[in-house]
């Protein structure tokens, strides 16, 4: 019997590769296009919550992507305590498999791959459906995906005002520092939301609420704007989706699937229906249908993270790793 082995690598190995975002970004583009094309193959994820008195969960996301020829499993957790311990809140693990014979190829710290296919996705969303003049952009939250939220946002647009906020001071001025170390646009801290999202073009909600709260009204979503709610716990008014000229999803399997989701009441409700949807992101990137339309459009997208983002960023990675001979191989059998 032939040997297999895989390739392991760490957080240290990922960034040594030094993945530039505009090469993510492409790899989520492309990978989106072809889920629009029906080139891929994934279930929804699933949860897995144990009993740790509300600590957190795990999700698991499987996928397979067809011109990439490979399929993989993510497992991430969600732990919003873990910044208590100096852990990041959202630690993930990626394997990537030969589709053909089941054979492991790799075993890769995905929190990267998580923070990074999250912030590409929302750049993929806002090149196809904000305004190409958005000046403002207003971002609630400062968790692990925050920071490329905001820079992957920061290099499409020519922002004149990043505004941040997040529940707790000490956070949202980390959180600035770090941004203000990377953009020369103007990072503004605010203490609420309100003020955020306030005559913003742009509105990200990435908050981790413990329960339904708020945050983002459907009074502050102005003409023109472009709004992204893709928290865990719903920050976002019922009424939001009636000011909305078109709401797009990456997923529609996947915005009905589990119990978590910025939309999940309005999906429960019956607010939002597949006949009330407009798109799957994927049907406006592959050119099926159009993006925004007109400079007044109020446009929403919720992505809740597709298994196939991940698989196309770690196929990248270990394309880069394979060629620099970079990771650790690990006999299998």
């Amino acid at each position: 019997m032939n040997e297999i082995w895989l390739r392991f690598l760490n957080g240290a190995d990922v960034d040594s590769l030094a993945i530039g975002p505009d090469d993510a970004i492409a790899a989520i583009e492309d990978v989106v296009a072809a889920h629009g094309r029906g080139e891929t193959v994934f279930e929804p994820r699933t949860h897995l919550v144990p009993d740790n008195g509300g600590a957190g969960h795990f999700n698991i996301l499987r996928g397979h992507v067809t011109p990439l020829g490979m399929s993989g499993v993510k497992v991430v957790g969600d732990f919003v305590p873990n910044y208590q311990r100096g852990l990041p809140s959202e630690l993930a693990m990626l394997t990537l498999y030969d589709p053909q014979t089941g054979v492991p190829l790799a075993i890769l710290d995905a929190t990267w791959i998580t923070e990074m296919r999250t912030g590409a996705m929302t750049a993929v969303g806002a090149k196809h459906l904000a305004r190409p003049d958005s000046r403002i952009l207003g971002h609630v939250g400062a968790r692990g995906t925050a920071f490329a939220n905001v820079t992957l946002l920061d290099r499409l647009f020519p922002l004149e005002e990043i505004r941040v906020t997040s529940r707790r001071p000490e956070s949202r001025e980390a959180f600035a520092e770090q941004l203000r170390a990377a953009t020369d646009t103007p990072v503004r801290v605010v203490a609420t939301a309100d003020e955020v999202y306030d005559g913003a073009d742009i509105l990200v909600e990435a908050t981790r609420l413990q329960e339904p709260q708020p945050l983002l009204r459907t009074a502050a979503v102005r003409p023109g704007a472009f709004v992204v709610p893709y928290g865990t716990i719903s920050a976002v008014e019922l009424d939001l989706l009636d000011v909305m000229d078109k709401v797009v999803v990456d997923d529609w399997r996947e915005a009905q699937a589990g119990r978590f989701g910025a939309l999940r009441a309005h999906v429960d409700t019956g607010r939002l229906t597949e006949q009330s949807l407009y798109a799957q992101l994927g049907e406006i990137v592959s050119g099926r249908k159009p993006g925004r339309e007109r400079d007044d459009e109020r446009i929403l997208f919720w992505h809740r993270g597709l298994s196939i983002l991940d698989i196309a960023l770690g196929h990248l990675i270990l394309r880069r790793a394979e060629a620099a001979g970079t990771g650790t191989m690990l006999r299998y059998r």
